[in-house]
């Protein structure tokens, strides 16, 4: 593997073209698209036991995990933006603080997450709900996967890592190994040796522990970081550790914003009865494809902007946004489009039910209007998170809940299921247009 040759290279003279920006956005398309389809591959293994509590325990279980990892997602985003502006500046030494810092920080999240275990499953069960059996389930899940805690957070750092020094095919590679070989151990582990349940968490675990041994390989085959250069005092920099401290704790009050969201999203749907409920699950999922597409763009867009921010390159910064909002804009469309004229038959993918089926179809209309009003939103925060000023993504997405609650407050006892979806595109319209209020500011901050 030519490892070093994997990189875009971007120099200071010639202009950002729509090709460069796509050979970074791809991948990173491809990346993010692979974690649905690995859940869905999960779903289709544990479908074929003869016990439906299986299934649900799986999924159970992967939503306390999903909840806890979305909550420290923060990882992946801060790392890459630092990471791009020390890149952009040429700073061997940031390069490596780069990748420390958050992995420390990774490892005591990931010890933290084992020693609570058993607080975390009390509480979560409960909470989330489901029969006895479903329980024990999900409780065995849990209780093998969360020894590889670290090993995720870990990944996320190295990934981050890996995207910030523009090396997206070789973050591309390291995810792809994870989620394939997971793949191969549920259906080895679970089909071939009958270990249920539990061995659909030892493949996820397994999977965990082999993507770090990769990606740790793959760090040191670019030499772009020293490992001998390592020393404490230059990840104690009372600077830049504030910096840090201060960009993560904005970008994991942000996911928290979007957790209420989704939360209460959920549970307005749950109360108008199961038919609704499920149409708007599937829906949701929909929506999360669609925003796992855009994710790309924004990926890309932190990258430009980070080593723009880091090389003080003001063209590469106006070029990078000019393309985000070009290729965002031809993304909102063709996904509009899309939804519009196959909508159902991606609905009849999901179920077979027809009272869900007619409930979703209904419902289309919002999925059609979401990539319109949310796209740049999605890719200002790429850009925002490029220059690790998370702050304004943090007060953006914050108002944009409080649009949210009033909408559910007023619209959903007039419009029922159809407010709680007028609140959702409320809410992305919100992000979008709070966010690109703060765009003239990170400009003259950077470059003025």
């Amino acid at each position: 593997m030519k490892v070093a040759a994997t990189s875009v290279t971007l120099g200071n003279s010639a202009p950002l073209g729509h090709r460069q920006y796509l050979a970074l956005a791809l991948p990173l398309i491809i990346s993010g698209i692979s974690t649905p389809i690995l859940g869905a591959v999960d779903t289709a293994v544990v479908g074929r036991m003869p016990v439906p509590a299986a299934i649900g325990g799986v999924a159970i279980g992967a939503v306390i995990f999903n909840t806890m990892y979305w909550l420290l997602g923060f990882l992946r985003v801060s790392t890459s933006g630092f990471t791009a502006q020390a890149e952009g500046a040429n700073n061997e030494n940031e390069m490596l603080a780069s990748f420390f810092r958050p992995a420390i920080l990774a490892l005591i999240f990931g010890l933290l997450f084992i020693v609570l275990q058993q607080p975390i499953i009390n509480i979560a069960l409960p909470l989330i709900g489901g029969t006895k059996e479903v329980s024990v389930y999900a409780e065995t899940y849990f209780s093998i996967r969360i020894w590889g805690a670290p090993f995720i957070l870990l990944s996320y750092v190295i990934i981050g890592w890996l995207i910030g020094m523009g090396k997206v095919k070789l973050a591309l590679a390291t995810q792809i190994v994870m989620n394939m070989l997971n793949i191969v151990l549920d259906v080895v582990f679970v089909l071939g040796l009958g270990l249920g349940v539990a061995g659909v968490a030892y493949a996820t675990l397994i999977a965990e522990v082999s993507a770090i041994l990769f990606g740790i390989w793959i760090i040191l085959k670019t030499k772009k970081i020293d490992f001998s250069k390592f020393n404490i005092p230059l990840l104690l920099e009372a600077e830049a550790i504030v910096k840090t401290v201060k960009v993560n704790r904005d970008l994991f009050l942000r996911t928290v914003c979007l957790l209420t969201m989704t939360v209460i999203f959920t549970v307005k749907g749950a109360s108008m009865g199961e038919v609704t409920l499920a149409a708007n699950a599937i829906l949701l999922q929909i929506h999360y494809i669609m925003a796992y597409l855009l994710g790309g763009f924004a990926n890309a867009s932190s990258i430009l902007v980070g080593r723009a921010i880091g090389g003080k390159n003001e063209s590469l910064y106006k070029r990078a946004y000019i393309l985000s909002a070009q290729w965002g804009i031809l993304t909102a469309v063709l996904l509009s489009f899309a939804i519009m004229n196959f909508g159902n038959e991606l609905i009849s993918f999901f179920t077979t039910i027809t009272s869900v089926q007619e409930v979703a179809s209904s419902l289309l209309v919002w999925m059609a209007i979401f990539p319109i009003v949310g796209f740049w939103g999605l890719l200002l925060e790429g850009i925002f998170s490029g220059a690790t000023e998370a702050k304004p993504v943090r007060d953006s997405i914050f108002m944009a809940l409080l649009l949210f609650l009033a909408a559910i407050w007023f619209l959903v006892p007039i419009y029922q299921n159809q407010g709680v979806w007028l609140a959702f595109v409320l809410f992305s319209l919100g992000r979008s247009v709070f966010l690109w209020l703060h765009v003239p500011k990170l400009r003259s901050t950077k470059f003025c």
